[in-house]
């Protein structure tokens, strides 16, 4: 009895939350969808992550899995929506969380994963990726969006050419703010997964170069940052040709790779002393 008692009050109280949330945001439009989670803690996180004041609305049931999403349909749409829940580490029927999200996450909001989200996830990219919306105060294209990330990086790279230490760790730190100001929320669908994947140690390596004048240790986080970079670049929309080269001496010859916008090998890793060592692996256009 007490049982049946709490769902009701329970019951009231979400269509009483989705009426407000109707009459808080304009355009309205309401769609469901089955986002995974287990507790009262999952609903608080993900009901933060999807709301979005006076734009975007959300009210997820812990005993259904399903979301009620109102949405101002001049601002934003469900998959801007559900990219911020995948962000705070859960996954949904059309977005799978970053690992790293997941596993962020409380023991008691670590929620039995299901393998056909995955799937699900990149059908939608190739779905949608022509269809988003940028939500209201975004103003910057996806195209434009990861620029300046870009040009930092190629500015960090002739700085390692010139092994130039000082140079090189105050590039480095605009590089770090750069990636801190990328609006997840406006790149595409592809770029945006391809992000969520490899944003975590592209801030890590920047930093670590950052935060020393010694021009090894830069250069060993310069060998991981280009891979994770390369990540991206190769799903973004390119204005130029680049050329992803290959250093077959560094780190014993262990190898490391790096982008430029210049066809000729310039060689970060060694500077003036081997310059031209390296070869040219693949041209992303």
């Amino acid at each position: 009895m007490k049982n049946s008692i709490y769902k009701i009050v329970m019951g009231c109280g979400f269509l009483l939350s989705i009426t407000l949330a109707q009459g808080q945001v304009k355009n309205a439009k309401t769609e469901t969808v089955k986002i995974m989670g287990n507790c009262g803690m999952c609903k608080a996180i993900i009901e933060k992550a999807g709301n979005k004041s006076k734009i975007a609305a959300l009210s997820w049931d812990k005993d259904s899995k399903i979301a009620t999403i109102i949405f101002d349909s001049t601002q934003t749409n469900q998959a801007q929506i559900l990219k911020r829940v995948a962000l705070a580490g859960y996954d949904s029927q059309s977005f799978l969380a970053p690992t790293d999200a997941y596993n962020k996450l409380p023991g008691c909001c670590q929620y039995e994963r299901e393998l056909k989200v995955a799937e699900k996830t990149e059908i939608k990219m190739d779905d949608q990726k022509n269809q988003e919306q940028h939500e209201g105060e975004v103003s910057t294209s996806k195209e434009e969006q990861l620029n300046p990330v870009f040009d930092a990086y190629f500015s960090l790279h002739e700085a390692l050419v010139q092994s130039d230490s000082k140079k090189t760790a105050t590039i480095a730190a605009d590089l770090f703010q750069k990636l801190n100001a990328v609006k997840m929320e406006a790149l595409s669908m592809k770029v945006h997964m391809a992000w969520m994947k490899v944003m975590i140690e592209l801030k890590e390596d920047a930093e670590h170069i950052a935060g020393t004048q010694d021009i090894k240790h830069q250069r060993d986080h310069f060998a991981t940052l280009s891979t994770k970079m390369y990540e991206l670049v190769k799903v973004s929309n390119l204005t130029v040709p680049v050329y992803y080269n290959a250093c077959p001496m560094y780190n014993k010859g262990a190898a490391a790779n790096w982008l430029s916008k210049e066809e000729p090998i310039k060689n970060p890793f060694y500077g003036a002393k081997m310059l031209s060592c390296g070869s040219t692996l693949e041209i992303l256009k």
